[in-house]
């Protein structure tokens, strides 16, 4: 094949990712020959450059002091580059220059859930990395260092072609070698630097090229935040990695979104209204209900004469579904005696920005002034990263001035499992995640009610699950099934090794080599006796039941799409997932106070395990949802109980 079959070939399969890359049309070809002769030039162009900062103190990771810096803010030392990186051609480089376009390789290409293990098995890696990050290689803490600098330093993409599972979706982060980490930051700017995937051979590069003309010795840089608008605010909290920039100024206090914030992003749903909103479906006791489920653990286990499995939905009682309904107008107008296992909106309460936006409902004031407590008090501090960025770092920054604890998990609004879950105290790392997809930044809790394991002769993590049944919303009747679950970590709890996963998470189900550590309830509460003498359970279980009262009843606080309206025909099993917070001074104390804080909202959750343990689990929660059966020795209703 000649060589302009090749060229249109190239662009057949590369034109749209070049387009939306931003590369310019004129720079196609000379990096389409680059690429299939593997053509690294840019030292042909380009130089590199050891910054000398002469006099001034040198940091450990390679930052300069800064006399000028407010001493009371100890947010982070200023950043100073360790390389640079200039044009060394005589007469400089234009950026109309077709051939002006660089292949830059990636030195270290990684997910982050292994980036430890690697750098501690690659020996060789782990030395290049010290050399680009200005890091001393005989530094026996080297490797948290690296994990520490890296995020001044690596960058992200995401493979989302169709087919692949969640799992294979998570990000790739890079370092790219030594020239493409020596281009520093400017807000004006004058290369940039983009991802590329070269498909012939399924090698990621990134490109290199000028947007102005650039003269001789003149350095090379790049705008590191160029997809925000150069007046927007947020600007100067993405920028942290690379600029010291005292925040405190803006504020931190958190108000509700508008409507259109809920609704963005979600498929429109339809709700009953007026008089057909108020009709409850008829249930005829002299013939078993037809249940039409797409949950296979509920079909083998729902076994009482009193319901019959069917498989077509047209005449089915009850439909259990496993994905999202959103016609509930259509479907009391239509078939006003089915029900269905959703509420209209219920993502107020599942998704986990909006869990917490309806969550602080509840509240009547954001924070305390003086130790900077947001309410309620059983959810802890969250951060949309992005909408709510800059009062993030701002409260941030007030926590570091105040010596607060600042230790934050960052979290994807929409994955489970702890899939691209982050635990970090460096703001550096925090603001870096949002790249990666929407998140937030939750408070995360530094003193938690650990449970001694005797087999492993630790004390660690571990956090319960209430399964939740709710037959309406307005008004509010609402249950918890008493047996409740238990998770456990693997590890002795730590504040450090954030990347363990054995040690700060408590879902193993998914972990391949994972130990699943299996308590029913009442063994647990033998347990807890032993280990907390002074705390009676019941209590904490008032207390639990309170906190998920008042959620609940803040989901129904505003109309659609803000909250939850009134849907006779909607019944739902959510997962509450809880952990204990030490509350004051003296922990573990008598005097101490146990704080239940409430994590997230599942909807649809695995209910193996339940059944597993209790047979007549769906059994006696499909009486209490559709027979109106209750049954005080399963659950527990949901009131206001303090």
């Amino acid at each position: 094949m000649d060589g302009v079959n090749l060229f249109t070939q190239f662009l057949a399969q590369h034109k749209p990712q070049l387009e939306s890359s931003g590369v310019p049309q004129h720079f196609w070809k000379s990096l389409h020959r680059k690429l299939v002769k593997e053509i690294f030039d840019a030292g042909i162009s380009l130089q590199l450059l050891l910054i000398d900062y002469e006099d001034d103190e040198e940091s450990e990771n390679g930052t300069a002091s800064n006399d000028n810096k407010n001493s009371t803010l100890s947010v982070a030392e200023e950043p100073h580059p360790i390389f640079a990186l200039s044009v060394a051609r005589d007469g400089g480089i234009r950026a109309d220059d077709p051939d002006a376009i660089y292949l830059i390789d990636h030195a270290w290409t990684f997910r982050m859930n292994i980036a430890r293990q690697l750098l501690h098995h690659h020996e060789q890696l782990t030395d290049r990395m010290c050399a680009i990050m200005g890091i001393d290689v005989e530094d026996e803490d080297r490797v948290d260092k690296v994990l520490r600098q890296m995020w001044r330093y690596c960058h992200a993409y995401t493979i989302a072609s169709d087919g692949l599972s969640d799992e294979e979706r998570q990000p790739i982060w890079y370092v790219m070698d030594e020239v493409g980490s020596a281009v520093n930051h400017s807000d004006n700017p004058n290369f940039r630097l983009v991802p590329f995937l070269y498909l012939n051979t399924q090698t990621t590069y990134s490109l290199l090229f000028p947007i102005r003309d650039c003269a001789y010795e003149e350095h090379v840089t790049r705008d590191f935040v160029e997809y925000v608008n150069k007046d927007a605010a947020e600007r100067d909290a993405l920028l942290l990695p690379w600029r010291a920039i005292d925040l405190r100024k803006h504020g931190f206090e958190q108000f509700e979104p508008d409507a259109e914030y809920f609704s963005a992003g979600h498929i429109p749903e339809s709700f009953p209204e007026g008089v057909i909103a108020e009709l409850t479906p008829h249930v005829n006791r002299n013939q078993p209900l037809k249940i039409y489920s797409e949950y296979d653990v509920l079909s083998i286990h729902l076994t009482d004469p009193c319901f019959q499995l069917v498989e077509n939905q047209s005449e089915a009682d009850v439909l259990w579904l496993t994905h999202h309904y959103k016609n509930f107008a259509e479907l009391a107008r239509d078939t006003p005696n089915k029900f269905v296992n959703q509420f209209p909106y219920e993502y107020v309460l599942t998704i986990k920005d909006l869990l917490g936006i309806t969550g602080r409902r509840a509240a009547k004031e954001h924070h305390n002034p003086q130790t900077l407590e947001t309410y309620p008090s059983w959810l802890p501090t969250t951060f949309n990263l992005k909408t709510e960025l800059l009062a993030f770092a701002s409260y941030y920054q007030h926590r570091v001035a105040l010596g607060l604890d600042n230790h934050w998990i960052v979290k994807p609004w929409n994955l489970a499992r702890g899939m691209d879950t982050h635990i970090s105290s460096e703001i550096v790392h925090i603001v870096r995640l949002p790249i990666t997809g929407p998140k937030i930044a939750q408070k995360y809790i530094e003193r938690p009610v650990l449970f001694k394991r005797d087999e492993l002769d630790a004390k660690v993590k571990f956090d319960i699950r209430y399964v939740i049944l709710v037959k309406s919303f307005q008004p509010l009747e609402a249950y918890v099934h008493r047996k409740f679950f238990l998770r456990f970590a693997n590890k002795s709890f730590s504040l450090n090794h954030f990347d363990d996963y054995e040690q700060h998470f408590t879902v193993m189900n998914y972990q391949e080599e994972a130990q699943l550590r299996h308590i029913k309830c009442e063994d647990f509460l033998s347990y807890w006796k032993e280990q907390y003498p002074t705390h009676d359970w019941r209590l904490i279980e008032k207390n639990i039941c309170t906190m998920l009262h008042e959620l609940l009843t803040c989901s129904t606080k505003h109309p659609p799409p803000c909250g939850i309206p009134p849907c006779q025909q909607s019944r739902a099993l959510y997962a509450a997932d809880i952990m204990l917070a030490w509350d004051g001074p003296d922990e573990e104390t008598s005097k101490a106070r146990m704080q239940p804080k409430l994590l997230e909202i599942n909807w649809m959750p695995d209910c193996q395990r339940a059944c597993d343990y209790y047979p007549d689990f769906f059994n006696d929660i499909f009486k209490l949802l559709f027979l109106n059966e209750d049954n005080n020795e399963s659950f527990l209703r949901l009131e206001a109980y303090i």
